[in-house]
């Protein structure tokens, strides 16, 4: 196993990072702030970690966190007058959290040693059944936005037919608005083939939903 290296976390509930996708992003605590003079000062790396639903209203505090996220290169940035960031993050790989460092009075913001995890890439002779299952997983899509369900993922479908089919299942994994943990669980998938496996059988799922009479707490893609 490739030996641990620290970088800084930036815990969140509603945003997650994929391998080879980019995210812009807009930092205004000042705990952040000085995450990011310390990530543009060193390997400009920062790494996007979820934190777990049951502790989302804890955003404020050190809420606890899943210990697989993703690193993310700084590819352009912009600081505003009043101190604030823009800018965009670029995934490089995946992680798993070894051990974590609480903010100090120093250093506000949180770091972790971190492991690197490597992605698990398409064989040859897998990529005739992966483009398969990406049309599956298209078709799964196109039909829960004919329900008026994920309109606004229409476009973003369109947008990523010229991609390969690992980028491809990366960028909808990070666009489509599933649950949490669905989303954390394609995060963990050891790569972009395991991810569209994964995201065939929760869009085949929530196809059902919307297709079954509505009822209370019915679960819905976003």
């Amino acid at each position: 196993m490739v030996d641990p290296v620290l970088v800084p976390i930036f815990p969140l509930g509603n945003v997650a990072l994929f391998p080879g996708v980019s995210a812009p992003l807009h930092i205004f605590e000042p705990r952040y702030r000085q995450m990011m003079e310390s990530a543009l000062a060193g390997e400009r790396v920062i790494g996007m970690v979820t934190v777990r639903p049951d502790a989302a209203s804890d955003l404020s505090g050190v809420p606890p966190v899943f210990p697989i996220g993703c690193a993310g290169a700084i590819e352009e940035y912009e600081q505003l007058p009043d101190g604030r960031y823009t800018l965009v993050l670029h995934g490089t790989h995946r992680f798993r959290i070894a051990e974590e460092h609480d903010p100090t009075e120093e250093r506000l913001f949180r770091l972790a040693r971190v492991h690197p995890l490597a992605e698990a890439e398409i064989a040859e002779e897998m990529a005739p059944q992966v483009a398969s299952q990406r049309l599956r997983v298209a078709e799964l899509l196109e039909a829960l936005i004919a329900h008026g369900n994920g309109a606004q993922q229409a476009k973003a479908l369109q947008q990523l037919s010229s991609l390969t089919d690992s980028e491809f299942a990366n960028a909808l994994c990070q666009a489509l608005g599933l649950p949490v943990e669905e989303r954390q669980a394609l995060l963990e998938a050891a790569g972009a083939a395991a991810r569209l496996d994964s995201l065939e059988g929760m869009l085949s799922f929530h196809l059902a939903r919307v297709r079954a009479p509505a009822s209370p707490g019915s679960d819905r893609v976003h």
